[in-house]
């Protein structure tokens, strides 16, 4: 997160003074959804042509301390959703490609790509585990913007060199935290988006597999980040990682976690990972960094709000 790139929005856009919002983790105001019609499923895929994936803009803003909320998320007992493996007639159909620079194991990760007030974008997300099998990961200002909601929103798994190997996966609904959509509360900058495939019926799970994920876990603990830096000096083309044990956010006081780590824009929304590798269990997602403090990124604690997003996408 090289120049200390925020990951909180496009650089045109200011977070402004986002607060903390307390809402009950087990009522209707924890989260916001919305539903996309098949024609704007179709509609999006048509849409991302190479040149415009291309031209999106980075998701990416710069946030003061003052910025910061200084409240904390509500938590419970930690709660697991074990890993989905990939179908073994999708793992030989990928097996027959070239193979992307990003080993096959993190073909689960992927790009997202989305419009919002009439300018492109472009994010990180995961498969992760769920009832439904399509749900993915990501954060939620990749999702929604000042409360307007995301449109074209599509997911590249296994994207590489301008490669989607796996095709284009469109939202048919999207999911984040009512304290995102109503203040922009970093503390909670999280989304799920559930999706259907670009041709065929195999579900995301079935064809890239779904990683774990984790709510409500013990923090600082060593985590591996993924994404796709696509600000300077990185070009978004290729999946990049880091790697370090999680501390927490002394500088703006929320109560997020940080690592070091020099991604940049276009990296918003990919996943941590408990360990070494994308093998372990899911517990954040890219998010924002400081203005004064470079080369740092904060990725939200997922607990019972994250959790209920969570489950209401994975159901649905």
């Amino acid at each position: 997160m090289r120049t200390a790139g925020g990951l909180a929005f496009a650089a045109a856009l200011s977070l402004g003074g986002a607060g903390l919002a307390t809402a009950d983790p087990t009522g209707d105001s924890a989260l916001e959804t919305t539903t996309l019609s098949t024609a704007e499923q179709d509609a999006a895929v048509g849409y991302w042509t190479e040149e415009r994936m291309q031209a999106a803009t980075p998701a990416d803003d710069l946030v003061d301390e003052a910025d910061a909320p200084d409240g904390q998320v509500e938590s419970s007992e930690t709660a697991r959703i074990p890993a989905a493996e990939a179908s073994p007639q999708a793992e030989t159909a990928r097996s027959a490609e070239a193979q992307p620079a990003a080993a096959a194991d993190t073909d689960h990760i992927g790009k997202v790509f989305f419009t919002v007030n009439g300018t492109d974008y472009v994010c990180s997300g995961n498969s992760v585990a769920s009832d439904n099998g399509s749900t993915v990961s990501t954060a939620g200002h990749c999702t929604n913007e000042a409360g307007a909601w995301a449109s074209n929103w599509v997911f590249a798994p296994g994207y590489d060199q301008g490669e989607t190997p796996y095709g284009l996966w469109s939202a048919s609904d999207l999911f984040s935290t009512e304290q995102w959509i109503s203040s922009e509360d970093l503390d909670y900058d999280v989304a799920f988006a559930v999706v259907e495939p670009e041709s065929g019926s195999a579900s995301l799970a079935d064809t890239v597999g779904a990683s774990g994920i984790e709510f409500n876990t013990e923090r600082g603990a060593l985590y591996t980040s993924f994404g796709y830096p696509a600000a300077s000096p990185f070009d978004g083309e290729s999946l990049e990682q880091c790697q370090d044990t999680g501390s927490d956010d002394t500088l703006g006081g929320s109560d997020d976690q940080g690592i070091d780590c020099d991604m940049t824009g276009g990296s918003s929304g990919g996943p941590w990972f408990v360990g070494d590798g994308p093998s372990g269990y899911q517990i954040s997602v890219n998010s924002f960094g400081y203005n004064s403090q470079p080369n740092v990124m904060y990725g939200p604690y997922l607990g019972d709000v994250a959790q209920q997003v969570y489950d209401e996408a994975a159901a649905a």
